[in-house]
């Protein structure tokens, strides 16, 4: 395409986060031409429901016909790979969700496969995004926390507490090895080391399966249908990934860290926070309260900076779509990244530094998710190459 051109997008899933990636495509003006999900007949269902105009029950029917410059991975982890190395050997840009891969041998063959294909590549660690975490990093930069000694936080959910709760994410042959890890607590690694400009040195991991035997439904459910779904027949299943898992880091500037993953921790729907402890000062923010940036200090009274562009960094005033008072959150998050991503292509250089997670971001948190299992299996630390 040429530079200038507005790139055009398919979006690839029609599970809970494909719509949302339809939704913040079209908040920033970007026109959505096609949907892929599992059969034509699926497919055009939910493209009607979309208004979608065009529907496709393989990858491989909407990159011969779509027309599409960029194609939205929003597919079960097993089908990352595979359908990203499709999408490049098409010569497509891509945005995948995360993990990645299931392995780091995967991720590392689609870096390669993207330094020769020459395209852009981009992973939705989209929780960057939030003007108030970007807000977080560029005042560390700018050293206003002084020397960074400690980063600690959680990411915890309770959407998988009971036995009876079912997903595919729980099946490692689509989901992977690492379950709660791969799903959220390497959102929480990867906002960590952004946030900090400190890659983690090693770690140490202890996990925990709450459900040795989880009680899976025959047939498909919605994931989160609620109280009001109706019962359904079940079958035992056994579990080998993890509910929950304790995390020990230590980042490169000899900083150390704690992490706590949880997908059972009751009343948490979505909660990742994290604090930031430095010589001068310390920082923290919670998603559960996006719009607001707690600051503490030894020599005078703490601070809580609101959202608010008028008060905020350049990158994180340009992050932010509304006036202060006028809340943001998770959905706006995708529209930013989405935007970051689409302003990029448009611009045409594609050898300028890109200002949006890479596939070499999903390839480190692919090394993180080898360390941690290695670490969990062995109750050693484990260093990450350099």
């Amino acid at each position: 395409m040429q530079p200038g051109a507005r790139p055009t997008a398919c979006v690839v899933g029609a599970g809970f986060v494909g719509p949302a990636h339809v939704e913040a495509l079209r908040r920033i003006g970007v026109e959505v031409r096609a949907l892929v999900a599992a059969g034509e007949e699926e497919a055009g269902r939910r493209a009607a429901e979309l208004s979608i105009p065009r529907a496709y029950g393989t990858l491989e029917a909407a990159l011969a016909a779509s027309g599409a410059d960029v194609y939205h991975l929003a597919i079960p982890n097993a089908l990352h790979a595979p359908a990203a190395r499709l999408v490049m050997a098409a010569g497509k840009h891509v945005v995948c969700e995360k993990p990645l891969a299931l392995t780091s041998a995967e991720s590392a063959g689609l870096l390669a496969l993207e330094a020769q294909a020459g395209v852009v590549a981009a992973v939705a660690y989209n929780l960057r995004f939030y003007p108030l975490v970007t807000e977080a990093r560029e005042r560390i930069a700018a050293g206003a926390l002084g020397t960074i000694h400690a980063v600690h936080g959680s990411y915890l959910q309770d959407w998988l507490l009971l036995d009876t709760d079912w997903n595919w994410r729980l099946e490692p042959a689509r989901g992977g090895a690492l379950r709660a890890v791969a799903d959220i607590g390497t959102h929480w690694l990867d906002m960590a080391c952004w946030v900090t400009g400190q890659p983690v040195a090693r770690l140490l991991a202890d996990f925990s399966t709450i459900h040795p035997v989880r009680r899976r439904p025959v047939g498909e459910v919605k994931t989160f249908a609620g109280k009001g779904a109706a019962p359904v027949a079940r079958v035992p299943v056994a579990m080998d990934t993890e509910d929950q898992a304790a995390i020990l880091v230590r980042l490169a500037n000899g900083a150390i860290g704690t992490l706590m993953v949880s997908q059972v921790s009751a009343g948490r729907r979505n909660a990742l926070s994290f604090q930031v402890d430095g010589s001068d000062g310390s920082l923290a923010w919670s998603s559960e309260e996006p719009n607001r940036l707690w600051l503490g200090h030894r020599d005078r009274p703490n601070e809580l900076l609101d959202k608010d562009p008028a008060l905020l960094s350049p990158l994180a005033r340009e992050r932010t779509a509304y006036p202060g008072g006028h809340q943001e959150g998770y959905p706006d998050t995708f529209r930013q990244l989405f935007a970051s991503v689409y302003g990029f292509i448009a611009r045409g250089d594609l050898a300028a530094p890109r200002p949006f997670p890479t596939f070499a971001d999903g390839h480190r948190e692919m090394l993180h998710c080898d360390a941690l299992l290695e670490s969990a299996r062995t109750g050693r630390w484990v260093a990450l190459p350099p």
